[in-house]
């Protein structure tokens, strides 16, 4: 096992979305989660907060809409192209998310080999979150951290994508990281950037770039259209 690839969901592998909008939009709330995010941006709720709030808004979530969502959801080209290359080279693939564990761990279907997510209870929803489950950003370290570890990796065996503030912790942490339709904050700490709708392209110029030795992934031809 000779690198760990990193990747966040919300506005990484869901370009221009998240898991929480693409589940309220289906519900019919998303006005209210618009200004639910809105209050989170300005600090005025943290991530605890949010995860009971949305937990409220969607009594109506059943594992079945869950899944029609997810299926549904505009992932980013070539995910599934990507996560079968770092497999084929022996590697290991993880998402590191915020967003409920009942979503993201579908993408164990894709090819990732681990999610780590904030946990919520069993769809549909009779309890709140327990607040201990809930991810924040420095959460993102702690779980890299203690993954790399176990598989006897040092910082610099991990490559990480992320686009926003969430991801800062962890792009203070790494060497090797890619902003993938990124915010100003993000870009100016992430080594590399690509903009676009093809994580193999961001992946290509992941490898490329990086001081690991073999260089750009040989995806075949029908990978590469």
């Amino acid at each position: 096992m000779s690198r760990l690839h990193v990747f966040d969901m919300d506005g990484t592998l869901l370009p221009g979305t998240m898991a929480s909008l693409e589940i309220a939009r289906h519900l019919g709330c998303l006005p209210d989660l618009i200004r639910l995010e809105a209050d989170f941006a300005l600090g005025a709720v943290d991530t605890r907060g949010f995860a009971a709030e949305i937990c409220r808004l969607w009594q109506e979530l059943t594992p079945e809409l869950a899944a029609d969502v997810f299926a549904q959801a505009p992932w980013i080209g070539g995910l599934a192209d990507v996560l079968a290359d770092i497999r084929r080279r022996g590697e290991q693939s993880i998402v590191v998310t915020m967003s409920p564990d009942f979503f993201a761990d579908r993408l164990r279907a894709y090819g990732v080999d681990d999610v780590v997510a904030s946990g919520f209870p069993p769809l549909p929803f009779r309890t709140a979150p327990d607040p201990e489950g809930i991810l924040t950003p420095a959460d993102k370290v702690t779980a890299v951290d203690r993954v790399r570890t176990a598989l006897g990796l040092g910082p610099d065996s991990c490559t990480a994508y992320g686009d926003s503030g969430s991801d800062i912790p962890l792009f203070r942490e790494l060497n090797h990281t890619v902003a993938v339709n990124a915010d100003d904050a993000l870009r100016e700490l992430a080594r590399y950037q690509y903009d676009g709708d093809d994580l193999r392209v961001a992946y290509r110029i992941a490898r490329a770039q990086s001081s690991e030795r073999g260089g750009a992934p040989s995806l075949d031809s029908k990978e590469r259209q």
